[in-house]
């Protein structure tokens, strides 16, 4: 199973490649493997370094709103542990 999480293009690079923002973590990744044009602002999804996929930015917005939640109510049930 893979769990991608939405990430924000906030460079391109030369080369093919993008900085992405991750929930706050920034990191270079490929985009070798996208079938379509990438500009900075969009938000893709990332498998092992390589952006895959472009995702709508409500999208993406919901998913990273769930992710936050997530991880919220793990931190919760990690303190009253």
């Amino acid at each position: 199973m893979c769990l991608s999480i939405p990430s924000k293009v906030i460079e391109i690079l030369p080369d093919n490649f993008a900085i992405v923002d991750t929930m706050g973590v920034k990191r270079k990744v490929s985009l070798d493997l996208m079938p379509e044009p990438v500009e900075v602002g969009d938000y893709v999804l990332i498998h092992v370094g390589y952006a895959m996929t472009k995702m709508r930015e409500e999208d993406a917005l919901e998913s990273l709103k769930i992710y936050e939640e997530i991880i919220r109510k793990l931190e919760e049930e990690e303190n009253q542990g």
